[in-house]
């Protein structure tokens, strides 16, 4: 694996020559843009707003818009010398409560190896002594040309880096609270907490799979070998109604258990009888439109099978 920088650690008066890694990578399918038609690529020039003319990657460079318009040109040499005391070291700041670090404020992780055969003993050192101690060193960093909080912690037998966000880049979230007004019922939260203690399980992702990643590249092998697609279970869209929010919370309590039981897929979950007659009179009409939906796809089948 390729280092993507390399520094050091400074802890107090100990200095960690370090490499550091990507702990991560994206698995998202790419794709390219093309011409439906032929299948060509499509391709773009870089083209000048004031010339007009297709400009070189060589005499491409950056610029910052000012409010009123005008556009400061930046030169490579205008980032080298910028004052940054965290440059090409990870400087620790201090040593903070881990339950005290909302996810919300963690980006990018990286992994952390010592550099050479020196720096081994004080990483180590570092390592144990965050191990166990239920805190993180909180740092500073120069990384990928911005300067970032960090964080400092264990997984398995090396350090990570975990990236943060600055405070100002974290928006506020006042605007997303529900209305001061909501009242819940002691029986609503006994059964929230019921279906929550239900759930409750050791953390452990590996169970857990990508299943649209999966689907789409059915897809493409598919199109690829020329059969047919792989056909997906198609769902009715339901429209919403006014439930029992103690007696839906009730049934998915039971398909949880009933799931956990079986240690499988848990069978369908009854929906909770709706407090609205209206809500109930809508549903024959949703069904009889979902016959008549149904029978025309059975017509056209057959209109194609005859066909």
């Amino acid at each position: 694996m390729q280092a993507i920088w390399k520094g050091a650690i400074s802890f107090g008066m100990v200095t960690i020559p370090i490499k550091v890694f990507s702990a991560t990578e994206e698995k998202d399918i790419s794709f390219r843009q093309v011409h439906v038609a032929d299948g060509g690529r499509i391709r773009y020039k870089r083209v000048c707003s004031e010339c007009g003319e297709e400009v070189p990657y060589s005499d491409i460079g950056k610029g910052y818009e000012m409010a009123d318009g005008r556009m400061i040109v930046l030169e490579p040499e205008d980032f080298a010398d910028l004052p940054l005391s965290s440059k090409k070291v990870i400087d620790v700041l201090e040593f903070v409560p881990a339950d005290q670090v909302d996810p919300l404020y963690l980006g990018k992780s990286y992994y952390l190896q010592a550099d050479g055969g020196p720096g081994a003993k004080p990483y180590v050192l570092l390592r144990d002594a965050l191990d166990g101690s239920e805190l993180y060193a909180l740092v500073k960093v120069a990384l990928r040309s911005r300067e970032s909080l960090g964080l400092l912690r264990t997984f398995d037998d090396i350090l990570v880096l975990q990236v943060m966000l600055w405070p100002d880049e974290v928006r506020d979230s006042s605007f997303a609270a529900p209305a001061e007004d909501v009242e819940i019922r002691s029986q609503e939260k006994a059964m929230a907490a019921s279906y929550i203690d239900t759930l409750r399980g050791e953390f452990d992702p590996n169970q857990y799979h990508d299943e649209y990643r999966h689907a789409l590249e059915q897809v493409v092998e598919a199109k690829a070998a020329g059969v047919p697609l792989p056909e997906a279970e198609e769902e009715e869209p339901e429209g919403a109604e006014v439930v029992d929010l103690v007696a839906a919370l009730r049934a998915s309590v039971e398909a949880a258990k009933a799931r956990r039981a079986g240690g499988g897929e848990a069978p369908a979950e009854k929906k909770a009888p709706a407090k609205k007659a209206a809500a109930a009179k809508k549903a024959p009409a949703k069904k009889a439109a979902a016959k008549k939906t149904a029978a025309k796809k059975t017509a056209k089948k057959a209109t194609k099978k005859s066909a």
